[in-house]
């Protein structure tokens, strides 16, 4: 494996994050900020616990996973576009690198952001209210599982999109709806039963469940159908990013 492609398709992805950071840090942390103070502290007034925990504490896990999935698409998408966009994507694909090497410099690149919003936006919700992590090993697993899972998406949503119109169509219309009817600002026990059993069919639920878990150990749905969840999704995006490759869609048209 040619690490030294990798590293500089790596190196170069996340240099523009470094030249951009009031739009790639400073922006989504103060966005996600912005959830904590008017819904912690808004609805948290009239909620006082769900699940045995405050308000304010319950929404943090899904927040943080709303960042990371928005989060992961939206870099994912942009790196890989962007040379597309421009023609410079014929160097890489010309270049003695594998395509296996290519997707791990842009995804690695996309999910590294991802999972340091992640973190930084946990460092700043530990400001506003007192957290308690259970199991921060699965909390890590949850979230690098995620944002690598998330950026191989975004990373098919880049080749795919043909203008900046369709690059921001499926996280405006598909990704941030599922993640705000997956239970981050709720617990499905509190929707009527028709509805839970819709939101069952709802892939994210299962992300951000697995996710609180790792904090308080209580979820909608049980840890091992989390993790399945992920692992699908995991296996579907490789698939599909394989099949890419494989057959030159959308890159050598």
């Amino acid at each position: 494996m040619n690490l030294h492609a990798v590293r500089a398709i790596f190196m170069f992805e996340m240099a523009r994050t470094f030249r951009t950071l009031t739009q790639s840090i400073l922006a989504p942390v103060v966005t996600t900020s912005l959830y904590f103070v008017v819904f912690g502290a808004a609805i948290g007034a009239r909620i006082t616990e769900m699940d045995g925990v405050s308000y304010g504490a319950f929404i943090v896990p899904g927040l943080i996973m709303l960042l990371v999935l928005t989060q992961s698409v939206s870099n994912a998408s942009f790196g890989i576009y962007m040379p597309k966009f421009v023609g410079t994507i014929y160097e890489v694909l010309s270049a003695p690198v594998s395509y296996l090497e290519v997707v791990m410099g842009y995804v690695g690149a996309a999910a590294a952001k991802s999972v340091m919003l992640g973190l930084i936006a946990l460092a700043t919700a530990s400001l506003f209210v007192p957290l308690e992590i259970a199991h921060p090993l699965w909390m890590l697993l949850f979230l690098v599982l995620t944002a690598v899972t998330f950026s191989l998406i975004g990373f098919i949503i880049g080749i795919w999109a043909d203008d900046f119109e369709r690059l921001g169509l499926v996280p405006l219309l598909v990704i941030t709806p599922l993640a705000f009817l997956g239970g981050t600002f709720y617990t499905i026990d509190m929707l009527p039963p028709a509805w839970q059993t819709i939101s069952m069919f709802n892939p994210v639920l299962y992300l951000i469940s697995g996710f609180r878990w790792s904090f308080y150990e209580s979820g909608d749905v049980s840890v091992a159908a989390s993790l399945a969840v992920v692992a699908s999704f995991l296996a579907f995006a490789l698939a599909l990013v394989w099949l890419i490759f494989r057959t030159g869609w959308r890159l050598r048209d």
